[in-house]
């Protein structure tokens, strides 16, 4: 019995010695170790194979899906009839040329057929079998030809020694597709002394590549694989095993040359082989995908769309990158040398000590540095550090990138994984009151893992799906509303002068001397809430506008934090406004309770007419200097309009419902100071009845409405009913209330900085596909690349927080100096680089 004991508690010391390493900040560590692993792996893997999207976009790939083709390390933008068209028109408008020719068999001249449909706005009829085709369209400056040319001979050798020859302006190509060796393979029947003459004479073509490569570039593609089961008897001979002798030829001559192999074709064409009708020549859906790799590498770096990314070069540095890079460099020198400088002062201290400090009660050690210096120093080092890593990330082409890919199964078995194990986490809180912190928390924490499982897959195409997605957002503003109203309400004290007043009591009184220090003491006072206000504002923006000068985006391209901040801003100046309402002055008196139902009225007024009126709404959030806040690069307000009107009530709600809240405590008519439910049996019933009906009913609606614009148009008034229905189920019951997901509240009080982060060290090229670090395994890359991604949000969460302290401090003269200090560096380089215009 006493060796079981003492097994046992063995047991339970070796677990709790693993288990007190197995937290965030090791966790860091770990995703620091992995990061640079990857970028080590990388940085190989360019040294040998060379970074060149184009080849990865020819030369391998992958089905994610039916009909869904995914290059190797690179994003694909699937081209319409007007992007093909629009990319041409633009590359003659810069005086560059469209002439495109496909030299070879009829699998070349199937390929011809398919692209010109895509570029033609009428169907090409189709030409006599084996002879040359000619496409032009002067609108558009295009000029596709087909050239006929089965074998590799002197005929085709011929046609390449005419370009070169020529020297009429235009005559030569900008791009050559080419490849045969069907027609050797059954004109001779598959003999050895076909494939022979095969490898001798595109020895003989191959220097013409070269000297034609200034002017020209060619690819040469590769043979797709038969169905030899479906092939006529004629074709018996073009078996899969002459194919690979006749591709492994024109690798083995072609690999080094200024001739470009397209090997994916291939793999397309070998996923796809089954739809073939007559087993030779490939189907339509392995055309298409065909025609849209060849648009992707002859327009992307042209046409800079954000989806395609494959020969796509990135988008250079500006002065203001490096201007911030520069400064952050200097950070990170300077925490490096403040670290080292330090341990060394401890080690003569230590040495100090024993060497004098026992003997005659001396202190020899050095003046140790300032701890508030070395926090802000190294605080701004690490955030110079993950800096770097979102610059990599997402403005070079040194880690890869893959399209989204959308289906059922991708979206909600990560849905469904991530509820269960937030239920797994489930435990009891102390707090009894409706809509305590840590059932706010865990609302804000799966509801972001949602919204990060939705944009990871590219749901936004799935409507129903969208829509609830959108519900979500305008929880979070609700409960932006709900909780600042609820702050505002309790603390009052809206302004640093307004308490200066109170306290000196006469304006006629007021000294320097006198005011400054009551103005100080209530600045210290954390209930001041315009310090908060500071404070809230500066870690909602602090990251984001760090963002804007590292990766060139403007500030309303993360939309969803100036939406909260605007949002916060307003629900401040309602709060602040006379006549200020608070809950003490409503105990005092209950008159407040109606100005304040007036106050809401005047709001509402407001928003509606901010709304109804385009024109006025231009006019307000265009005004300079303050323009650069609300327009998109392309200087353009739609989309914070369109994100303004979709949750222009939502913040309303959430402060209605704290309200509402607010006089029901006060009254007594609510009383949440207790575990059980908040009425009696058969009320709660009804409440949670009324729950489920309410969210099934927009569930229903999201199935019914048929477009994004009706369904858009109705949310706003619709969406109070969902979060009610939420509030009521979650906390009418009391051990619902009393009971919350501690993962969840977890991800919750990281959720701003997961919101923000995921743009560009998550999702790849601003949101529009997915950060390839483990190319090939996209399952385990996803964990990988989620680890990391969760790790360096928290750690930015930590940054932030120790940053807002410097920049907001105790001191409002500090402040002051501050804002002084920032807006002397910032606006001049935010002017000169057109970021802000007066």
């Amino acid at each position: 019995m006493e060796d079981n004991d003492a097994a046992t508690a063995s047991s339970s010391n070796s677990s709790s010695e693993i288990t007190q390493y197995i937290n965030i900040e090791n966790a860091k560590l770990v995703a620091l170790v992995i990061v640079l692993g990857f970028v080590g792996y990388h940085g190989v893997l360019h040294l040998k194979y060379g970074n060149d999207s184009c080849r990865w976009l020819l030369s391998d790939g992958r089905f994610p899906g039916y009909n869904t083709w995914q290059p190797y390390g690179c994003m694909m933008h699937k081209y319409t009839r007007s992007d093909a068209r629009m990319c041409m028109h633009y590359i003659s408008y810069w005086g560059g040329r469209n002439h495109i020719t496909f030299v070879g068999d009829s699998r070349i001249r199937n390929l011809y057929y398919e692209f010109i449909n895509l570029i033609s706005l009428s169907e090409l009829e189709e030409a006599k079998a084996q002879s040359d085709i000619h496409f032009s369209d002067e609108k558009i400056n295009a000029r596709v030809d087909f050239l006929w040319q089965p074998y590799v001979n002197a005929h085709m050798y011929d046609v390449y020694d005419k370009w070169l020859k020529s020297e009429q302006p235009g005559s030569r190509p900008n791009l050559v597709i080419t490849g045969s060796a069907s027609w050797s393979i059954k004109t001779f029947n598959g003999s050895t002394q076909a494939l022979e003459n095969f490898k001798a004479n595109l020895s003989m073509i191959r220097p013409l590549f070269q000297k034609l490569k200034p002017s020209t570039n060619i690819i040469w593609m590769l043979q797709d694989p038969v169905v030899e089961a479906k092939l006529s008897i004629e074709r018996a001979a073009i078996t899969n095993l002459q194919i690979d002798d006749y591709n492994k030829a024109a690798i083995e001559l072609l690999e080094n040359s200024e001739a470009t192999i397209w090997s994916s074709s291939r793999l397309i064409a070998q996923g796809l082989k089954k739809e073939s009708v007559d087993g030779l020549h490939p189907s339509h859906s392995t055309l298409s995908l065909d025609v849209q790799i060849l648009l992707n590498l002859y327009c992307n770096n042209d046409m800079n769309h954000h989806d395609g990314t494959c020969c796509n070069t990135p988008e250079p540095a500006t002065t203001l990158q490096i201007i911030t890079a520069a400064a952050f460099l200097v950070c990170m020198a300077s925490a490096v040398g403040l670290v080292a400088y330090r341990r060394r002062l401890r080690r003569i201290a230590v040495k100090a000590r024993a060497e004098n400090g026992q003997r005659n009660g001396g202190n020899g050690a050095p003046k140790a540095l300032s701890e508030t210096a070395v926090s802000l120093v190294t605080s701004v080092a690490k955030l110079g550090l993950i800096m770097s890593y979102f610059y990599l990330c997402d403005r070079t082409n040194f880690f890869m990138k893959e399209n989204k890919y959308y289906t059922h199964v991708n979206f909600f078995l990560p849905f469904a994984y991530v509820m269960i194990l937030g239920f797994f986490f489930t435990e009891n809180t102390e707090k009894t009151n409706v809509m305590h912190r840590d059932q706010t928390d865990e609302w804000k924490g799966w509801m972001q893992l949602v919204i990060l499982i939705y944009h990871l897959t590219g749901a936004s195409k799935v409507l129903p799906i969208y829509m609830h997605i959108r519900l979500l957002v305008s929880s979070y503003l609700f409960l932006t509303g709900f909780g600042h109203f609820t702050y505002f309400w309790q603390h009052g004290n809206f302004g640093l002068i307004r308490h200066c007043m109170v306290n000196i009591g006469i304006l006629k009184t007021f000294t320097k001397n006198h005011g400054c220090r009551h103005c100080q003491i209530f600045w210290h006072a954390r209930k001041n809430s315009l310090r908060r206000a500071l404070e809230v504002l500066v870690r909602l923006n602090l990251l984001v506008v760090v963002l804007c000068f590292v990766m060139n985006r403007p500030y309303q391209f993360y939309y969803f934090v100036p939406l909260v901040s605007f949002w916060y801003l307003v629900v401040y100046i309602v709060m602040a406004v006379w006549p200020h309402i608070t809950h003490d002055s409503s105990e005092a008196n209950s008159l407040h309770y109606l100005y304040m139902v007036i106050k809401f009225v005047i709001l509402i007024v407001l928003i509606s007419l901010f709304y109804l009126s385009e024109v006025f709404f231009e006019k307000v959030f265009l005004a300079r200097p303050f323009k650069a806040l609300f327009v998109t690069s392309d200087d353009s307000i739609h989309e914070w309009r369109f994100r303004w009107e979709l949750d222009r009530y939502s913040v309303v709600y959430g402060m209605l419902v704290g309200f509402g809240y607010q006089v029901l405590v006060h009254y007594k008519i609510l009383q949440d100071n207790h575990n059980q439910s908040l009425f009696g049996h058969p009320f709660s019933w009804i409440f949670c009845l009324l729950g489920l009906v309410g969210i099934a009913s927009y569930m229903v609606f999201s199935l019914l409405c048929s477009s994004k614009q009706q369904c858009n148009y109705v949310h706003p008034y619709l969406v109070f009913i969902p979060i009610i229905s939420y509030i009521l189920l979650r906390n009418v019951p009391g051990w619902l209330r009393t009971r919350y997901s501690s993962l969840f509240a977890w991800f919750g009080k990281i959720s701003l900085e997961l919101f923000i982060c995921q743009y560009h060290i998550w999702l790849a090229a601003d949101t529009h596909g997915v950060l390839v670090l483990l190319p090939s395994y996209p399952v385990l890359n996803v964990v990988i690349t989620s680890f990391i991604f969760i790790c360096i949000a928290h750690e930015i969460s930590v940054i932030t927080g120790i940053l807002a302290r410097y920049i907001v401090p105790d001191d409002w003269k500090a402040v002051l100096r501050n804002f002084i200090v920032f807006a002397a560096v910032l606006l001049p380089l935010c002017i000169t680089n057109g970021v802000l215009v007066f």
